[in-house]
Order: C-alpha cells, then structure tokens, then sequence
C-alpha cells in the first residue's frame, strides 16, 4: 500500500513539475518553513522550563515569523522566477537555436521581440530544435533564478524583517513584565482610634 502511494506521489511530481521545477522548489521550500516553525512553536509549548507568560508571547513571535519567513519567500522567489521567464518568452534572452530562429523570421517577429505581448511558448513548434533548446535554457534560468530567490530571501530578507519583528515584541514582553513587577499591592492604611490619657489634677485630653 504505502509503495502504491509513494509511486503516485513521485508520478503526480514528475507530471506536475517536469516542466518547471522552479514551481516545484517554491512549494518545497515553503512546506520546509513551515515544518520548521510549527516544531518551534511544538517545542516552546511543551517547554516547562519556558512560563506560561513568556509563551504567551514567543508563541505569537514565532507565528509572526512564519507568516514573514514564508510569504516573504514565495513573493520573492515567485516575482523572480517570474521575471526570468518573462525575459525568455519575450525573447530578451534566447539560445543560439531561437536566434538563428528568429533571425530567419525577422519579417514576422523582429519588433515584437523583447514585447510583453510575445511569447515563444506560442510561437515556437513543439519538437523542433527551437523550441527544445528553449525549454531547456528556459527551465534551467528559471529554476537558478528560483534558487538565488530563495538564497536571498532566507540569508538576507527574512531574518532583517524577522529580527525588526522580533525586537518589538521583544521590546513590549520587556515593558509588560517591568510593569507588572512594579504593580505592587501595597495594603489599606487603618487609622488608629485616638487616645486620651488622662491625668490626675488637671485633666487633660
């Protein structure tokens, strides 16, 4: 049973991913952050050496972070990745195969290259060396333009915004434990009743 479901998963990969592993990188790397902090956030709840004050702000923290850690990392690498294949569909960056290409169709293509409304994926025949040489080169610059996304993001993005973020919740978990030790319970001050002495002689109160 469990060889049939590890065989579907690899085939629903391989189906869904054969042509852009960029995507594929995306999705893995966002389902890693996200193990990641939900066994942080496992590990300080289980914590007894960790009180039930400071959890009820690390654990917030670590939400914060997530949010941040992951969806800084797929915007970046998405919009990169995104920006890359943009520049190969438009033609700005072309195998000698797509050059030769294009440069024999200069009449039907040479001022629409480089145009948003150009696309090879439309314009090239599947099958032909083109095109191969295209997808290949296309794959390959988006998938290393998803890996220095992801490089930066990780090493770079997230921990400036994660340590901004975890500076000012540390800075409030600082003011709310100073205030509460300085809320001391100071007791009701009971008045004595007055007393009177009195004197033999002159009496005098």
């Amino acid at each position: 049973m469990f060889k049939n479901f590890s065989q579907n998963v690899l085939n629903w990969v391989a189906k869904s991913f054969k042509n852009d592993p960029g995507k594929m990188l995306i999705i893995t790397g966002a389902i890693g952050w996200a193990a990641s902090s939900i066994a942080q956030i496992g590990a300080i709840l289980v914590n007894p050496k960790i009180s039930d004050k400071e959890k009820s702000f690390l654990v917030p923290q670590e939400i914060s972070d997530a949010i941040c850690n992951i969806g800084l990392f797929v915007a970046f690498t998405t919009a990169l990745k995104m920006g890359t294949a943009k520049l190969f569909e438009t033609g700005k960056i072309a195998p000698k195969a797509v050059r030769e290409f294009l440069n024999k169709n200069a009449k039907l293509y040479a001022d629409k290259i480089g145009k948003l409304g150009f696309n090879l994926d439309k314009v090239l025949k599947e099958g032909t060396d083109p095109y191969k040489a295209y997808n290949i080169y296309k794959s390959f610059g988006t998938t290393a333009a998803t890996v220095g996304g992801g490089i930066l993001a990780t090493n770079v993005f997230t921990p400036v915004l994660r340590n901004n973020m975890a500076s000012k919740i540390q800075k409030t978990f600082v003011e709310y434990s100073q205030t509460e030790q300085n809320q001391v319970i100071r007791p009701q001050v009971q008045y004595p009743m007055p007393s009177y002495r009195m004197y033999s002689g002159d009496m005098r109160i």
